[in-house]
C-alpha cells in the first residue's frame, strides 16, 4: 500500500523527504464483516471438520512410551471408577449396575472427540445427586416408569447430549464464561454438603427408619438424623470405620510422601487406590459375615448385580418424559457443562496446554447421546478421577480405552463379588469423594479479599442449596452473579483526568527539569487520584473550559446515561452558563429548572469559565450501540445550549472501526469545513529497485522498510511521511497528547 502511495505522489515530490501522503480510512462495511466472520471459507470449513476429530492429529504418532503411561493411568482409573460408579448410581436412585454402564461409555467414547488427555468422563457425585432430584420430580407424573427410572435417565441423557453438542457445534461455548468461579464454587460446595448429609444415614444405618426422608432439604436431613439416631445399627460400625480408613490412608500416604520423597510414586498409587482397597477389604468382611445369611444379611449389602449389559437398546424419548423433566433441564445443562469445562480448563493450565471448550462440549455431548444405548445415564468430567489420571502419568486420551476394558471385565466377571459390597462402605466412599468438592477456608477467604460481593454470592449459593435444593442453589448463584455483572456494567464510573509531567529515573533523586537528556512525558491520571496515584501529586487540570473524561468501561446502553449524567453534572459545577436566561420569558422556562424565579448575574459565579471543549478517552471502550450514541447526541445538544456555542468533542483511541463508523454517522469525529489541525505522523522508508527496469518503463516495484538502510541493487531510499490516522476525521486522535494539543490549537490556547 505504501508503494502505491509513493508512486501516486512521486511525480509531485520536489524535496526530500517526501511530503505527507493522504490517508483516508475505509468505512467499516457490513459485507466485509459478514465475509470475515460469518461466510465460511474453504480452508475454514476444512479446519472446522478436522477439529471435530482431534485424535487424528496425534494417533498416527502413538508409541510404546505413550502406551505404558496410558496403560498405568487407565488401569488406575479403572480400579477407582468401579466402586465410585456403583456408589454414584445409588446416589442417583438407580440400580448400581447403571453406574458401571455409564463409567464404560464415558471413557470409551469421550476420547474420540476430546482435546484434553487427562479428563475422565463418567458418573459424578453432583450430577448423580441432581438426577435423583429430577427423578423424584418426574416419577409422580410418569407412574408407569416407577420400576424403570433408568428409562427417564436415558431420555434425559440423550436430550442433554443433543443440547450440549449443539452448543459446541455452533461454537457458542463462550456462554460458559458468564458463570464465575464463586458461583461454581458455591453450587459445588452446596452440592457436596447436600450429598454428604444425604449419605450419612446410609453410613449409620438409620436411613430405613419410618418417616426419615433422606432426600429432603439438607438442613432437614441433618436435623432428623438426631431424631432417628436410635435406629442406627451394625452398618454404622462398617461405615464409620471405612470412612476413617479412607482418611487415614490418605493422611498416611501424604505424610510418607513428604518423609520419603524417593518413594513418592509408590505412595501416590497406594493413596489413589485407597477406595478400591477399602471396598475389597469390607467386601471380604461382608462375605465372611453374611455368606450364611443371604436372605437376611447382618448389614445392608448390594445383593444381586446382573452380569453384562442387561439394558442395552434404543433409549425411549417421548413428549411425556420431556415434559416431565423440562423444568429441570436448565440446571442439568449448567451442571453438566460447568463441571466438565471448569475441570478441563483447570488441568489444562496445570499441564501447560490449552483446550477447545466447544470441542469438549461436542465430546461430552456425544458421550451422553450414545450412553443410553448401553444403559448409561448422564456423564461428565470427574474431578477426582481426572486428578488421579493426571498424577498417574497419562500421555494421551487413549487411556480411556484401557479404563473401558477394565470396566467391561468388571461388568462381566465381578457381579458375584459385588453381591457382598456393603452399602455403608459405598456411602463412605461417596462422602470421602465429595469432601474434596467443598471450598477450602483459604479459597473462601480469597473471595472476601478480592471481591466481597462475590463472597456474598458464594454464601447465597451454598445456603440456598442447603435449605432448599441443589438446582435452586445453582439458579440462585448464577442469578446473583448475573445481577452483579449487570450492576457493574450499568453503574460503571468515568473519571475526569488531568496531566502530570513525569520522567524515568533509576533512583529517587531530584532531577533538573531542564536537563537536555531528560526523557519526560505526559501521563493523564484521574483528578481525584482514584487509580492509586500518590495523594501528594496534584494533576494539572486542562485549560479553563476544557474537560477530559475517561470512560473506564464499554459505552453501551446499560451505562450510557450513568456515564453522561455524571459528566454533565460535574461540568456544570465547574463552569457557568454562557447566557443567564436562555429561555426568555418564564413561560418558556422548563418546569424542572430549580430557579431562582428571576435569574441575574449575581446568581452566576463570574470566575467560572464557559464550556469550550470535551475530550472523551475511549481507550476502555470496545463497542458502542444505537442507544449510547443517541444519548451522546442528546448530551451534545444540551451542552451546546448551555455554552451557547458549538462545543468541540474530541475522541481519543477509538479502537473499533464500527465505533468510528457509529460516531461519524452520529455527527461526531468530523465537521464540514473543519480540517485536522494537528497530525501524528511517522517516517517510512521507500526504496526503488533498479534491476530489470527498462529506460522509460512505468512499471516500477517498491519495497518498504521502517528503518531505511542502503541495500545492494537499490537506486535510492526515500523517506515518506505517513499519518497514523485518517486525515478526514479531525476529532479522532491517536493519544491524549495529540487531542490536548489539537484543542489548544483549535481554541488558540497556546
Amino acid at each position: 500500500m505504501v508503494a502505491e502511495l509513493f508512486k501516486r505522489n512521486r511525480g509531485t515530490r520536489d524535496v526530500e523527504p517526501l511530503g505527507p501522503v493522504e490517508y483516508i480510512e475505509p468505512v467499516a462495511s457490513t459485507s466485509e464483516w459478514l465475509k470475515e466472520h460469518v461466510v465460511p471459507t474453504r480452508s475454514g470449513t476444512v479446519s472446522y471438520v478436522k477439529s471435530l476429530f482431534p485424535f487424528l492429529t496425534w494417533i498416527y504418532r502413538y508409541n510404546w512410551v505413550w502406551f505404558v503411561g496410558d496403560l498405568i493411568a487407565g488401569v488406575t482409573v479403572g480400579i477407582v471408577v468401579i466402586p465410585q460408579g456403583m456408589a454414584y448410581a445409588k446416589l442417583a436412585s438407580l440400580p448400581p449396575e447403571f453406574g458401571l454402564y455409564s463409567s464404560f461409555v464415558g471413557v470409551a467414547i469421550y476420547w474420540l472427540s476430546a482435546t484434553s488427555h487427562v479428563i475422565s468422563a463418567g458418573p459424578v457425585a453432583v450430577f448423580s445427586s441432581l438426577l435423583s432430584v429430577i427423578l423424584e420430580h418426574a416419577l409422580p407424573q410418569l407412574p408407569e416408569y416407577a420400576d424403570t427410572p433408568w428409562i427417564i435417565a436415558g431420555c434425559l441423557s440423550v436430550v442433554l447430549g443433543c443440547i450440549v453438542m449443539a452448543i459446541g457445534l455452533f461454537r457458542i461455548g463462550f456462554i460458559v464464561d458468564f458463570i464465575p468461579l464463586p458461583a461454581i464454587a458455591a453450587f459445588m460446595t452446596g452440592s457436596a454438603l447436600s450429598i454428604a448429609m444425604g449419605q450419612i444415614p446410609t453410613l449409620m444405618g438409620n436411613n430405613k427408619a419410618d418417616g426419615y426422608d433422606t432426600r429432603a432439604a439438607t438442613y432437614l436431613v441433618f436435623g432428623n438424623f438426631f431424631k432417628y439416631i436410635k435406629h442406627c445399627d451394625l452398618n454404622a460400625a462398617i461405615g464409620l470405620t471405612a470412612l476413617f480408613m479412607l482418611y487415614a490412608v490418605r493422611w498416611a500416604c501424604g505424610y510418607a510422601s513428604r518423609r520419603w520423597p524417593q518413594h513418592e510414586k509408590t505412595f501416590f498409587f497406594i493413596n489413589t487406590l485407597r477406595s478400591g482397597f477399602v471396598i475389597l477389604l469390607y467386601t471380604l468382611i461382608s462375605f465372611l459375615v453374611n455368606r450364611n445369611h443371604h436372605d437376611d444379611p447382618k448389614f445392608s449389602i448390594l445383593k444381586t448385580i446382573p452380569s453384562g449389559f442387561q439394558h442395552m437398546g434404543v433409549p425411549v424419548v417421548n413428549s411425556r418424559i420431556l415434559s416431565a423433566v423440562a423444568a429441570k433441564l436448565p440446571s442439568a445443562i449448567i451442571v453438566l457443562v460447568i463441571e466438565h469445562i471448569s475441570i478441563a480448563k483447570s488441568f489444562a493450565r496445570l499441564s501447560n496446554y490449552t483446550i477447545d471448550p466447544n470441542q469438549e462440549l461436542i465430546a461430552i455431548g456425544l458421550t451422553n447421546i450414545f450412553g443410553p444405548f448401553f444403559g448409561g445415564y448422564p456423564a461428565t468430567g470427574s474431578f477426582s478421577r481426572t486428578a488421579i489420571k493426571a498424577k498417574a502419568g497419562v500421555r494421551t486420551p487413549l487411556a480411556g480405552v484401557v479404563t473401558a476394558i477394565i470396566v467391561v471385565i468388571a461388568i462381566y466377571a465381578l457381579p458375584p463379588v459385588f453381591y457382598y459390597i456393603s452399602n455403608a462402605a459405598l456411602a463412605a466412599v461417596i462422602i470421602h469423594a465429595v469432601g474434596d468438592l467443598i471450598s477450602s477456608p483459604k479459597s473462601i477467604k480469597m473471595f472476601w479479599k478480592v471481591s466481597p460481593c462475590e463472597f456474598v454470592i458464594f454464601w447465597i449459593g451454598v445456603l440456598v442449596s442447603v435449605f432448599t435444593s441443589i438446582d435452586n442453589g445453582i439458579y440462585a448463584s448464577v442469578a446473583a452473579s448475573a445481577a452483579l455483572l449487570l450492576f457493574r456494567i450499568a453503574k460503571a464510573h468515568g473519571r475526569f483526568v488531568g496531566v502530570v509531567k513525569v520522567y524515568n529515573t533509576p533512583t529517587l533523586r531530584p532531577v533538573d527539569a531542564n536537563e537536555p537528556d531528560l526523557d519526560t512525558r505526559n501521563v493523564f491520571v484521574p483528578l481525584d487520584r482514584s487509580n492509586g496515584v500518590n495523594p501528594a501529586v496534584q494533576p494539572r487540570e486542562p485549560h479553563a473550559g476544557v474537560f477530559i473524561y475517561r470512560l473506564n468501561e464499554g459505552y453501551l446502553y446499560p451505562n450510557a446515561v450513568h456515564f453522561t449524567d455524571h459528566m454533565v453534572r460535574e461540568i456544570k459545577v465547574k463552569t457557568r452558563p454562557a447566557v443567564i436566561n436562555p429561555y426568555g420569558s418564564l413561560g418558556e422556562r422548563p418546569w424542572n429548572d430549580p430557579g431562582p424565579r428571576h435569574k441575574s448575574e449575581s446568581d452566576i459565579d463570574p470566575t467560572l469559565p464557559v464550556l469550550r471543549a470535551i475530550i472523551l478517552d475511549f481507550t476502555g471502550v470496545s463497542n458502542v450501540d444505537v442507544t449510547s450514541l443517541q444519548n451522546l447526541i442528546d448530551v451534545r445538544k444540551q451542552l451546546d445550549r448551555y455554552a451557547d456555542t458549538r462545543v468541540a468533542w474530541h475522541f481519543v483511541s477509538v479502537k473499533s472501526p464500527w465505533a468510528r463508523r457509529g460516531l461519524l454517522a452520529s455527527g461526531f469525529g468530523s465537521e464540514n469545513g473543519v480540517v485536522k489541525s494537528l497530525f501524528t505522523v511517522t517516517n517510512v522508508g521507500v526504496s526503488q529497485e533498479k534491476d530489470d527496469v527498462k529506460p522509460g518503463s512505468r512499471d516500477e516495484e517498491f519495497s518498504v522498510d521502517t528503518q531505511p538502510e542502503d541495500k545492494p541493487g537499490m537506486t535510492s531510499m526515500d523517506t515518506m511521511v505517513l499519518p497514523l490516522l485518517s486525515i478526514d476525521c479531525p476529532y479522532f486522535h491517536i493519544d491524549m497528547d495529540e487531542a490536548v494539543r489539537s484543542v489548544e490549537l483549535e481554541l488558540g490556547l497556546k
